[in-house]
């Protein structure tokens, strides 16, 4: 009889843990809004890379142990009270339009593929100076740095660039493009933890 209970209790257990969504599902598709932490300045970018460098790449993932592309952006900026929409197509339509060779320290790079008639955006990179970026690469499978200047498929897949503060940092450039959804964090899912093997695959 007490062996009976005790196994009841464990499954009792196992369906509320389950019903809380303390597991992890990939792809994990709920958006985990990051909490402000950071004022808004280059060198809290600076900070934030640095921790942030060779920490996997998981797609749909925003952090804080795994990304995709611009779930690091997405971090990066939230952090620091900017809040950007979660995709890269939609983080291209806000903030200010500069040319490649007005780049500073923060600024976004939007990639998409080779051809030049293509507006799709499908990558995007954060901009730290001499033509290097830190972008969260599928590829490689980690956060990483790379130059645009030796890189001729980087230089054909640029899009555009974005500023979201500008140079003296007192203003933010957050126009009304593009459509800034209120993301909430939710309990039914949790992030990738460094524990957990790295998905290889990204859904199609």
């Amino acid at each position: 009889m007490k062996s009976k209970y005790i196994a009841i209790v464990l499954l009792l257990s196992i369906f509320l843990l389950n019903s809380c969504g303390s597991g992890y599902s990939y792809p994990n598709y709920a958006i985990i809004k990051p909490s402000v932490s950071y004022q808004p300045k280059r060198d809290n970018i600076k900070k934030q890379l640095t921790k942030h460098i060779n920490k996997p790449y998981v797609w749909a993932e925003e952090g804080p142990h795994a990304f995709d592309c611009s779930g690091l952006t997405y971090n990066i900026y939230g952090k620091m009270g900017v809040e950007l929409p979660r995709v890269a197509r939609d983080q291209a339509k806000v903030g200010k339009i500069i040319k490649p060779s007005e780049l500073a320290y923060g600024d976004l790079i939007f990639f998409g593929n080779k051809s030049k008639r293509s507006k799709r955006i499908n990558h995007v990179g954060i901009y730290i100076g001499g033509g290097w970026f830190a972008h969260a690469s599928s590829g490689m499978r980690k956060v990483m740095y790379s130059n645009l200047n030796t890189s001729t498929s980087y230089q054909k897949r640029m899009k555009l660039c974005r500023r979201y503060l500008s140079m003296d940092e007192r203003k933010v450039f957050l126009n009304k493009e593009g459509y800034i959804p209120k993301y909430k964090t939710t309990r039914f899912t949790t992030p990738w933890q460094p524990h957990m093997k790295v998905p290889k695959k990204i859904p199609s």
